[in-house]
């Protein structure tokens, strides 16, 4: 394109281009414009327009690739100078784009209802034939055909403008809205595979910003405002993630909080931290790790008594959960069996990573959760049958009574929807109670009598096939020791003396003590008696056991003060050294932080100075380009003028000739025919002269005769013209004097009017 040519040429040759219906050729003509490297010296003011249009024709014209190269251009050309430019082409792309969405989905269903032409008839022979070979609906194919393009165009326009705004300080705001709009698409339209790269573009961009931090205009994560927006973009994606139940993202994005979290130097606010442990309540019982999932309703509840505005219900029903979900977590672990030493390791990792994500110190556990919600006073805020459910698990001790009394309290938890789910883990809990329960009444008992104590009303019913699998399974953990015997029909609970006691006794009532708790603490309660004994029959032991106590309390009474001394002063030093460190850090954070300053401060001032230095050269060689460009031009526009005049120029001659030269040889040429015209002028005037000469002695006694002719005409006209008026005269005369007669005969009334009124 020529130098010369302006932005707003552009356009208008743009616009007459689509007059004429050349939307392509009008794309690739502004598509060069915007590309070119000219465009960096054009103001953004006259630039704006052009990308205004150039948008407007890639979304008509579906073209993505072409849009994303000018607007990854217009945002180089537009950043350092003019954001809010920026931000209103990509907001105008991206509602462009939307709105021819809309107009998909509605000439979509204009299809619809335009094939169908009889309301009547359910089905076409058409529809028929299509449903043999296919299980698609002729709604869907049409959707496909309409619908699907521009669904595809809008996710890549979202993709587009996410790419070009990523890891800049000055767009960041804008970014953040465009995610929200790419959650609030995915979930209109239910689009989950478009959601999990979304999710992963945005956790790349996060990781690139975290590592280019040197960058001009790069954002800083350090900045508590831009910390905030990143969380509240990925409280959206978490939010997102629920509604469309893909719970693996969900959780990722639980992590890229708690990441972005444990960065921020500001406290999160209590309601952006109750919806966090709410989704992780929702992500664990998705996973069936109600361990978890309880410690999580324990957070959410304790942020929820924190707001003011709970109702006394609300308040009821999350003590509830609490209490239910703790009560929910299975006693023996009933996963699948694998390596020990692969599943402790891998337990332990995960635990301290649910650990994290919670907030907690340590991983949790069935009986610390319960303790826990016993201090916190749940028990007397929750409903009655919740309080029934706790006490018949947790305190009581009735091994042939407990499923009869539970039946009811699982009929009325499984009629409340936020609660049914707490069912089958409450059904491992209460086979764990029974069976530890019986382990200590009985050695051995008959396998139908275990069955009729299992029973349950429906739906709840539990068949004898799965408490042989939940026996099986507690063996194979070591949780449970008990033997099937098939052919006496029996179970038999085993007792190794020599056995470690296990985890799953915690928080049940102990009837009596196991023999391998009695083997255990055997030597203990020997130890116990004996030194009773010695106390009772050994007097000098006694006084001797005495004398060494009250001379250890002296010796500790008289080096107390040394210690606690000591121990002021080491606590003293340990102080110093802590504030001398923190204040070096400090002053090594702050030299740094100024280095930093300093370095991309005279950074910026290189890439200024240089672009300045690069613009002042491009706008020197633009000003020479335009100046042989004119120059030339002009040559030739005088060197066509000359030729039109019918003066010969060689054409080899034009090119090594100058303006100056060129104007000589007009200057010549134009008085050259000045002279000839001033001759032809002279001649001309003379034959005229002779010519006027000849006419005015012709018509001198032409208008002597003219002259004779008009006063005899103008004689009679004249004579006419006064007859017509005297008779005209006499008419009216005569008119008025018949008036005047007339009045007369009034004359007499009137002045016997006249008389009457002067009297009156």
């Amino acid at each position: 394109m020529a130098p010369h040519v302006r932005p707003e040429n552009v356009l208008k040759r743009a616009e007459e281009l689509l007059a004429v219906e050349q939307s392509g050729d009008a794309l690739n003509l502004l598509h060069e414009i915007i590309t070119s490297k000219r465009t960096r010296n054009t103001p953004i003011t006259s630039l704006e327009p052009i990308m205004l249009r150039f948008v407007e024709l890639c979304v008509q014209l579906r073209k993505g690739k072409l849009a994303k190269e000018g607007l990854y251009t217009y945002k180089n050309v537009a950043q350092n100078t003019s954001v809010g430019s920026i931000e209103v082409v990509l907001k105008k792309f991206i509602d462009l784009a939307k709105d021819k969405v809309t107009e998909a989905q509605a000439q979509a269903d204009r299809i619809t209802l335009d094939s169908i032409d009889d309301l009547e008839a359910s089905e076409t022979p058409e529809s028929i034939m299509l449903s043999t070979v296919s299980t698609e609906q002729s709604k869907d194919r049409t959707d496909r055909a309409v619908v699907t393009p521009w669904l595809k165009f809008l996710w890549e326009a979202y993709r587009t403008v996410l790419e070009i705004l990523r890891n800049n300080a000055r767009l960041e705001v804008m970014y953040q809205a465009i995610a929200i709009q790419a959650f609030q698409f995915c979930l209109k339209y239910s689009r989950k595979t478009e959601f999990r790269r979304l999710c992963e573009l945005l956790r790349n961009h996060l990781q690139s910003a975290a590592k280019n931090t040197s960058q001009v205009h790069a954002i800083n994560l350090n900045d508590p405002d831009t910390l905030q927006r990143h969380l509240d973009t990925r409280f959206a994606q978490l939010n997102a993630a629920d509604e469309l139940e893909l719970w693996q993202e969900a959780f990722r994005s639980v992590e890229d909080i708690h990441t972005l979290l444990t960065i921020s130097k500001r406290p999160a606010k209590p309601a952006m931290m109750a919806n966090y442990y709410e989704k992780l309540t929702k992500i664990f019982v998705v996973s069936d790790n109600y361990l978890f999932h309880a410690a999580a309703a324990s957070r959410y509840y304790n942020l929820r008594l924190q707001a003011k505005n709970i109702s006394e219900a609300d308040a009821t029903k999350s003590a509830s959960i609490v209490l239910l979900s703790a009560l929910a977590i299975p006693v023996i672990n009933t996963s699948r069996f694998r390596s020990v030493i692969f599943d402790v390791d891998e337990s332990k990792h995960k635990n301290a990573r649910l650990s994290g994500l919670l907030g907690l110190p340590k991983a949790p556990t069935r009986a610390s959760l319960l303790k826990d919600a016993l201090a916190k006073g749940i028990l007397g805020r929750v409903s009655p049958e919740i309080r029934d459910l706790y006490t018949i698990l947790e305190v009581d001790f009735h091994p042939l009574s407990i499923c009869r009394k539970i039946s009811p309290i699982m009929t009325e938890i499984f009629k409340d929807d936020g609660l049914k789910r707490y069912v089958e883990p409450l059904h491992q809990v209460i086979l764990t109670r029974l069976f530890q329960q019986l382990s200590q009444v009985y050695d051995a008992v008959k396998l139908d009598f275990v069955i009729k104590l299992v029973t349950f009303p429906a739906p709840f019913e539990v068949s004898s096939t799965t408490i042989e699998k939940f026996i099986m399974n507690g063996c194979k953990k070591g949780d449970l020791a008990i033997r099937i015997d098939h052919a006496a029909n029996s179970i038999t609970f085993e007792s190794d003396v020599y056995a470690t006691a296990k985890g799953a006794t915690d928080g049940i009532v102990q009837l009596q003590p196991t023999p391998s708790e009695i083997v255990r603490t055997e030597l203990s309660r020997l130890g116990k008696t004996l030194f009773a004994t010695i106390n009772l029959v050994d007097g000098e032991y006694v006084a001797a056991r005495g004398a060494a106590k009250d001379a250890a309390l002296a010796r500790a009474v008289v080096g107390v003060e040394e210690e606690h001394k000591a121990a002021l002063l080491r606590k003293n030093i340990i102080e110093d050294r802590a504030k001398e460190a923190e204040t070096i850090l400090q002053k090594r954070e702050e030299d740094e932080s100024k280095k930093r300053a300093l370095r991309q401060q005279q950074e910026q001032l290189a890439e200024q100075k240089r672009l300045a230095d690069e613009m002042r050269k491009r706008e020197l060689d633009r000003i020479r380009r335009e100046q042989e460009a004119i120059q030339e031009q002009e040559k030739r526009k005088l060197a066509d003028e000359i030729m039109s005049k019918g003066i010969k120029l060689d054409l080899d001659s034009i090119e090594s000739m100058d303006t100056h030269k060129l104007r000589e040889v007009q200057i010549e040429q134009t008085e050259k025919k000045n002279k000839d015209m001033s001759e032809r002028l002279r001649v001309t005037a003379k034959r005229i002269d002779h010519l006027e000469r000849a006419y005015r002695k012709v018509e001198i006694p032409l208008l002597e005769t003219d002259y004779e002719k008009q006063k005899e005409t103008d004689r009679l006209l004249h004579a006419e013209r006064r007859t017509a008026q005297l008779e005209a005269a006499r008419a009216q005369f005569e008119e008025r004097t018949l008036l005047k007669k007339r009045l007369r005969r009034m004359v007499a009334d009137y002045d016997e009017f006249k008389e009457t009124l002067l009297r009156q």
